[in-house]
């Protein structure tokens, strides 16, 4: 293992109403996939925005490449996002706006970048999605829920980041498009070289894109390991959760 992990989280809290996590630590090692499992309410997006910077937390430390990001400026804040790709849980796409001007938005927000380029680069992401390249002058509208998807996975890797975020990136597909996504995402992490973090609450999709896998019950990381072990976990409220089972230790 790498002695400095791409991804450190020490100690995390974080409070609304009520405590949402309490004491979150674990690490991810560069170019492994993390996926983070756990009901409603658990503290899985709180946790996500924390890393990304979108809130910031009561206590605790998020490291990047062992560089300290809690109250770290504007500046450096914006710095960090640069290296972040992000899918979000509904895609997000803006519906304004053309294929190709949703895929490279982000990176010409950054860089100065002729129409021609532009649409060069979101064709070349298309493809590395599985879309032909007549899809990049289509709108949103125009396509379907699955056409959506990898299109924001597309949007996702257009600045070839080091590091991508999932939000429930199978939602309101059917299973075997859902199953098309998984492997997507696979496929584009190792392609570009990317460490992931992705929560959800799909078991199918944590054991086919994770390497390893955590719980959060509670505000608590309850247990992690290996994807290959979770459902077999020895853990009864890690059970419970991935088979399913209205009777346990969770209500």
């Amino acid at each position: 293992m790498n002695s400095v992990p791409k991804i450190r989280v020490c100690d995390l809290h974080k409070s609304f109403a009520r405590p949402i996590l309490q004491g979150v630590s674990f690490d991810v090692q560069p170019q492994e996939s993390l996926v983070v499992i756990g009901g409603s309410g658990t503290g899985k997006s709180v946790l996500l925005k924390a890393i990304l910077g979108l809130i910031s937390p009561d206590a605790g430390s998020i490291s990047i490449d062992g560089n300290e990001t809690v109250g770290c400026s504007m500046r450096e804040r914006e710095q960090w996002m640069r290296r972040f790709g992000m899918l979000f849980q509904g895609g997000a796409l803006f519906d304004s706006l053309t294929v190709w001007e949703n895929i490279t938005f982000a990176v010409r927000q950054r860089q100065k970048m002729s129409k021609a380029h532009a649409i060069e680069k979101a064709i070349e992401k298309l493809k590395s999605v599985g879309l032909k390249q007549d899809v990049a002058l289509q709108y949103p509208s125009q396509l379907s829920g699955g056409m959506q998807k990898r299109v924001a996975l597309a949007r996702a890797i257009c600045g070839d980041p080091d590091i991508i975020f999932f939000d429930e990136p199978t939602t309101g597909l059917d299973p075997i498009m859902a199953e098309v996504i998984n492997e997507l995402i696979v496929s584009c992490c190792k392609e570009i070289g990317a460490t992931a973090i992705t929560i959800t609450h799909d078991m199918h999709s944590a054991r086919t894109i994770a390497d390893r896998i955590a719980m959060l019950y509670q505000g608590q990381l309850i247990w992690h390991g290996h994807a290959a072990d979770v459902m077999d976990s020895g853990n009864p409220y890690v059970d419970q959760f991935v088979h399913g089972r209205s009777l346990g230790p969770i209500e």
